[in-house]
């Protein structure tokens, strides 16, 4: 099973690949593949998942070069390419601390 730092390391890279709900949500959304990967280059898990409903998984918070922040939900599953369950950018009433927590 992968580790936040292996998902990390290969979402900067531009080793990943999306569910078919991530790849509509980043047309959507106009997020882009380098957005992705300049999140990806510092971001920090912030939510573990143990139980999701396919495999376990994380969120992640990164912010890209021009500093708009994304959450990229990823698959901790030992796959050759990083499983993007869903990406966007965070709604700051719902999330506090810099995007990191979520409000009560």
């Amino acid at each position: 099973m992968k580790t936040p730092v292996d998902i990390l390391k290969q979402l900067s890279l531009g080793e990943f690949d999306f569910t078919r709900h991530a790849f509509k949500r980043t047309i959507e959304r106009n997020i882009s593949e380098i957005e992705i990967r300049e999140a990806g280059e510092k971001a920090e898990c912030i939510e573990d998942y143990p139980d999701d409903k396919y495999s376990p998984s994380c969120l992640l918070l990164g912010f890209t070069k021009s500093g708009r922040p994304l959450h990229v939900q990823a698959s901790y599953a030992d796959t050759e390419l990083v499983k993007i369950i869903t990406l966007y950018e965070p709604d700051e009433t719902e999330w506090t601390d810099n995007y990191s927590r979520r409000r009560m």
